[in-house]
């Protein structure tokens, strides 16, 4: 097999590459949990939404938040600390509810960022860094989606406050203290204020 061959005077045929060998074989395409399957029914959080473990399977009342991140993807937001329960209570619900399917758990908090906006204005405060329609009818409490903010992919997830509208934003480490400068940056006409990390801190 010759590519990008050229033909000599003398008929003799020069390869500019070499040749690429290729199995008749297909490998066997991965292999992931359904986006509708025992899993997804089990945690009870369709794609496009979030919803509080009430109480949380560390006892503590609505501290995690299960998040449908993407078909087949979700995120469990728990306070600091409680990564080995996490995994512990997904191991088990997996086993106990979807142990025919392939399921994965991986903690990605070393390599995530989130901040929360809270606030009668932050609605107006996405809208200046989001594209995304945020209005109520569109993504009320408890909506996710992934949409850039400030040109960062990001997880937004809707959650509320005593009836006060709030955001999550989720992106990767990486980008986020710029997410969070633009932030600051995006609503001091609407006078932000910045308090802080407090538990439970979800």
């Amino acid at each position: 097999m010759v590519a990008d061959g050229s033909v000599a005077a003398d008929g003799s045929v020069a390869a500019d590459s070499q040749a690429v060998a290729r199995s008749p074989i297909r490998p066997a395409s991965p292999v992931r949990a359904a986006w509708n399957g025992a899993m997804a029914k089990a945690l009870g959080v369709p794609f496009g939404r979030a919803g509080r473990e009430s109480p949380g399977p560390d006892g503590r009342e609505g501290a995690w938040l299960v998040v449908g991140s993407g078909p087949g993807e979700w995120y469990v937001l728990a306070p600091p600390g409680a990564a080995a329960v996490v995994a512990d209570w997904l191991g088990q619900l997996a086993a106990d509810s979807a142990g025919e399917e392939f399921v994965s758990v991986v903690d990605l908090t070393h390599g995530r960022a989130l901040m929360r906006i809270t606030g009668p204005d932050a609605a107006e405060l996405m809208a200046r860094l989001c594209g995304a329609d945020l209005h109520d009818d569109m993504a009320p409490d408890g909506a996710a989606l992934r949409a850039p903010v400030a040109g960062v992919a990001t997880d937004i997830i809707r959650d509320d406050r005593a009836g006060v509208p709030s955001y999550l934003l989720h992106c990767e480490r990486s980008s986020g203290q710029y997410l969070f400068g633009a932030l600051v940056s995006a609503g001091e006409s609407l006078g932000i204020g910045v308090d802080g990390f407090r538990l439970p801190g979800i």
